[in-house]
């Protein structure tokens, strides 16, 4: 009995599966088609010239969807002997196939793509996947470089217990990417477990080796100012603006606010009815303290309204927008500085002026301590003082 023949498998590049498979990538992933055509013509080019050490510039690709045909050709000049068979053929040759050619002329001679080796064909895969790597990542970086100084939400996908370090899932649209949290950027005491959705700050986008790399915070000021503009719509659309935020995340945040809008109130759009916007602000924050003060340019002005809620009789500029004293009553002292210097601290990074804070009962220091710019307070209070005096962001 005669055997079946059985024809062979052409090797030869399937036009409208070629075609077909870049309209499902663009479906499925996202990446342009063109921007697939164009890597896809570049990965034949170098599996070609893979096996054809002497080939320079001289192959091109004609991709053309309308007519579902993929070619690819090699430019060859017509001379009379030939020294490099992979750019130059043979007038005899050439006439062999064109009668009317002539010595000088470029011929394109279309290759087939069953004449690719091995080598090349796995070069040509290879070009190709890494340009979906690259226009994925490309996809990745400008999804979430949009989201740059904004807050994204993600879930946390692992947890590592030696460290402290998170692993979040971040979500922009239709792409994701991985990001840590380093313990440093965690609100001290939070604590989270893997399958937990928290809202992040993101800092910086940046281009890395092994794609786009999100920067992301939980104690960042800014994660601040962006719930505010969440929950304030005064703040979002710039009625009210946030001057300065000074934040020690997980304990207390000092937010100075102001209005051009006489009618407004800046302080009680932060506020809100009952308390309910800045109640919203804080629950996120865990619980972390947070104080509105109005904004003045009055560095006078400012500085006593950045102490609250401690009481302030008078603040003295010593270096204009560099230095200044600030008297409190005797019994508002330990309020002012808070404890361990917190209150002062952050009312120095909100102003931007090293503040020395005096009692009333003292309010000069010892001529021989004006030089070093430390207040004169009671042992059990120098501590926090000398932490606080000179303090700047």
């Amino acid at each position: 009995m005669a055997k079946k023949k059985t024809a062979a498998k052409s090797m030869e590049l399937d036009a409208k599966e070629f075609f077909a498979a870049i309209s499902d990538i663009e479906k499925e992933k996202g990446i342009p088609k063109s921007y697939m055509i164009e890597k896809i013509t570049q990965a034949l080019v170098a599996a070609y010239k893979r096996d054809h050490a002497g080939i320079t510039d001289n192959v091109v690709v004609d991709a053309d969807e309308e007519k579902c045909q993929v070619r690819m050709f090699v430019k060859k000049e017509v001379v009379e002997d030939v020294t490099n068979p992979n750019t130059e053929v043979a007038l005899e040759d050439a006439r062999r196939a064109l009668p009317r050619v002539q010595l000088g002329d470029v011929l394109r001679i279309e290759i087939k793509p069953k004449n690719f080796g091995r080598i090349a064909a796995q070069t040509a895969r290879q070009v190709i996947v890494q340009g979906m790597r690259e226009a994925e990542r490309g996809m990745i970086f400008d999804a979430f470089s949009a989201k740059a100084h904004e807050i994204i939400s993600g879930v946390v996908t692992r947890v590592d217990a030696r460290n402290g370090s998170v692993s979040v899932r971040l979500t922009s649209g239709s792409e994701f990417t991985d990001s840590f949290l380093s313990a440093e950027e965690q609100v001290p005491g939070e604590v989270v477990k893997e399958g937990d959705r928290i809202r992040v700050y993101v800092v910086e986008v940046r281009q890395a080796n092994r794609g786009p790399q999100v920067l992301i915070s939980r104690t960042h000021p800014g994660l601040v100012k962006r719930l505010f503009e969440l929950e304030v719509p005064e703040i979002y659309d710039g009625t009210v603006q946030v001057m300065s935020i000074s934040r020690e995340a997980g304990s207390r945040t000092k937010l100075a606010v102001w209005s051009e809008d006489e009618n407004v109130d800046a302080i009680g759009a932060c506020v809100g009815p009952k308390g309910q916007r800045v109640n919203a602000v804080v629950e996120e924050l865990r619980g972390e303290k947070v104080d509105i003060i109005k904004y003045s340019e009055d560095p006078a002005e400012y500085v006593a309204a950045a102490l609250a809620p401690a009481e302030v009789l008078s603040v003295v500029e010593l270096e204009p927008g560099k230095r200044c004293r600030v008297v409190v009553p005797d019994d508002q002292l330990s309020l002012a500085i808070g404890k361990e210097g917190q209150n002062a601290r952050l009312a120095a990074r909100l102003t931007g002026l090293k503040i020395d804070i005096r009692p009333a009962s003292d309010p000069e220091p010892a001529e021989e301590l004006v030089e070093e710019e430390t207040a004169v307070l009671e042992p059990d209070e120098a501590q926090a003082q000398e932490q606080v005096v000179g303090e700047e962001e």
